[in-house]
């Protein structure tokens, strides 16, 4: 195996720049989708579950870290948790796998939060039509945290189909196998 590409998205885009980025999602995740289920669904709203909406906005990232781990949860004994303080208070957990796997698993990993929890967000905004609103503002928070998964496997499409992936400091090295002219 020899090493084709290190991917370091936040080397990539710099922190701030994703930061912004994350930003400008949210706020055009939530205009779009909220225009848009206002447009089909016509009737008032409440604010008598605000206590669940604080909840499921509190879980909403423990959640979308378990989702990534699902698909990988079978290398566990090669994971390493890792908690960092983003702004000196916004706890963050990263996880990492210290043996390759193969690029296709490797991306399931990163959309299976981006795929679980929005469409269950869509669909409870569908059904609760009253509490569309908190699902609305659920749904952008979300694809907000989704962004740097999105981004990573936009530079993963790029890369060769057989390839595995190891995650190491520098970033994710994309392996190849070496052909010995066989």
């Amino acid at each position: 195996m020899h090493c084709w590409k290190t991917i370091n998205v936040q080397k990539l885009y710099g922190h701030d720049r994703i930061f912004l980025l994350s930003m400008i999602v949210v706020f055009a995740v939530f205009s779009f989708f909220y225009i848009a289920i206002n447009v089909f669904i016509n009737g008032p709203i409440s604010d008598s579950m605000f206590p669940l909406f604080l909840v499921l906005f509190l879980m909403t990232y423990p959640m979308h870290k378990l989702l990534h781990f699902l698909p990988v949860a079978r290398f566990k004994k090669h994971l390493r948790y890792d908690l960092i303080f983003r702004f000196g208070l916004i706890p963050t957990l990263n996880m990492r796998i210290h043996e390759p796997i193969v690029k296709s698993r490797y991306m399931l990993s990163l959309m299976m939060p981006f795929i679980v929890i929005n469409s269950a967000f869509i669909v409870c905004a569908m059904t609760m039509p009253t509490y569309r609103h908190y699902f609305t503002i659920l749904l952008a928070y979300h694809s907000g945290l989704c962004l740097i998964d999105l981004l990573y496997v936009k530079h993963l499409l790029k890369t060769p189909k057989k390839a595995l992936i190891e995650e190491t400091a520098k970033g994710f090295e994309v392996l190849i196998p070496v052909s010995n002219g066989r």
